[in-house]
């Protein structure tokens, strides 16, 4: 994109991602419209005469809304526009949005691709019209890989596809147990009904993995302390992707302009790792009763 450009984020995006486009794109003069993640086809009446690309992230991040990918697309190349896909939650083994129409598809190898917790890199991959133009950018930015790296994320990729199994298969034993709990009012996993986009996912992924929310029915964001602080096996951290479980209490209502959050409770965010699926439940449901306690539940 170029001074002048105008380009479509989800408003589901990554945090970082929404930061780069009004800091680094604002001040390059490249206008940023936000649209819901649900839009699907629809998106084509936010285009405008200088849009340029659209960037999706399907599930969106936090609250993992499955986004329409080939209605988004179809209407995209009615108007020769890019699209962008930050594929990092369903890798390319559960997703192929390359296979689906878009022209370059992001992933942050730091999280399944390394699958270690110890490695920071990133991956982009293009079809045919749009390689020449990344590898020109990546090289003119000095862009680049070091040895150590490659090889960390080159053993992680030689077990992603067994790993990624587990990950799945714990995801959605312990998803299943916390849609039974008292004190969890919604699961937030593409692969239950209730999650928004949920047939959408069924119809274009290949699989689930380890990352999912849920919301609480009742406390505000300063009360989930009395949940998290006592984590014997969930650590709090904000990279997941690695062999370990994680939870993170979020509120995503700060990070919306074109679509409203609202919820009874607050949204805690789960990366369920490789550990015995009896013991993180165990883990949660200790929480979740000094969650409960607290609010004399």
């Amino acid at each position: 994109v170029r001074t002048g450009d105008h380009i479509l984020i989800t408003d589901s995006a990554y945090d970082p991602t929404r930061s780069f486009a009004n800091g680094m794109l604002k001040m390059m003069g490249v206008e940023t419209t936000y649209y819901d993640p649900l839009i699907g086809a629809d998106i084509e009446s936010l285009f405008q005469e200088n849009t340029k690309l659209v960037f999706t992230e399907t599930p969106g991040s936090l609250t993992f809304e499955v986004q329409d990918l080939p209605a988004i697309i179809a209407a995209a190349k009615k108007r020769d526009l890019f699209v962008i896909t930050d594929n990092t939650w369903a890798t390319p083994l559960f997703l192929n949005p390359l296979a689906l129409g878009a022209d370059i598809t992001v992933n942050a190898a730091t999280k399944y691709m390394g699958g270690h917790s110890d490695v920071m890199m990133g991956a982009a991959t293009a079809n045919e019209r749009t390689f020449k133009k990344l590898r020109r950018t990546a090289y003119q930015l000095g862009q680049t890989v070091s040895a150590d790296d490659a090889f960390l994320v080159l053993r992680g990729l030689r077990t992603l596809g067994v790993r990624l199994k587990q990950h799945e298969e714990n995801a959605l034993k312990v998803a299943a147990w916390l849609q039974e709990h008292p004190a969890v009012g919604r699961v937030l996993h593409p692969a239950f009904e209730e999650c928004p986009g949920h047939e959408i996912w069924a119809r274009d992924f290949a699989g689930s993995t380890g990352l999912f929310s849920i919301v609480l029915k009742a406390g505000a964001y300063d009360d989930t302390a009395h949940l998290v602080d006592g984590m014997k096996l969930f650590k709090m951290g904000f990279s997941w992707g690695g062999y370990e479980s994680l939870i993170l209490p979020s509120d995503p209502s700060g990070a919306r302009t074109a679509t409203t959050w609202q919820s009874d409770g607050p949204v805690i965010r789960l990366h369920i790792g490789l550990e015995d699926t009896d013991d993180l439940i165990a883990d949660l449901d200790a929480g979740l009763m000094r969650y409960m306690s607290h609010l004399g539940l």
